[in-house]
């Protein structure tokens, strides 16, 4: 078994694309655009390894995104915590459990947790 994708429902489509496009760093993979319907975008990084889809329903809908995390895994992570930094995004402090391992969370818009992890 593969793991396809995740999909994240947002509020604010836009938001969350700027967010996963130029914090995380996805590629927009494909995007559509059904007015009266919904806004969606595949993205994932350049091996297409990692898949998020991120859809906006004009129609009301409501999502929980409590108890879900996902991880990130990144070479520098001191460079990802700046960035957050610098975007407002109010990162943790970076957390070192041991020599080998370095990593923080921050928030996406729809306050899904978002963790980048570095392994030494």
């Amino acid at each position: 078994m593969h793991f396809y994708h995740l999909t994240i429902i947002t509020k604010d489509f836009e938001r969350s694309l700027k967010f996963y496009t130029e914090f995380v760093g996805l590629n927009v993979n494909r995007y559509e655009d059904v007015p009266g319907k919904h806004t969606l975008a595949f993205l994932a990084d350049n091996a297409e390894d990692t898949q998020i889809e991120i859809v906006s329903y004009d129609a009301p809908f409501t999502a929980e995104t409590k108890g879900i995390t996902i991880c990130f895994r990144t070479d520098d992570v001191e460079g990802m915590h700046r960035k957050a930094t610098e975007m407002g995004l109010n990162p943790s402090e970076i957390r070192s459990p041991d020599p080998s391992l370095h990593y923080f969370y921050v928030y996406d818009p729809d306050r899904v947790s978002i963790e980048f992890k570095q392994l030494d």
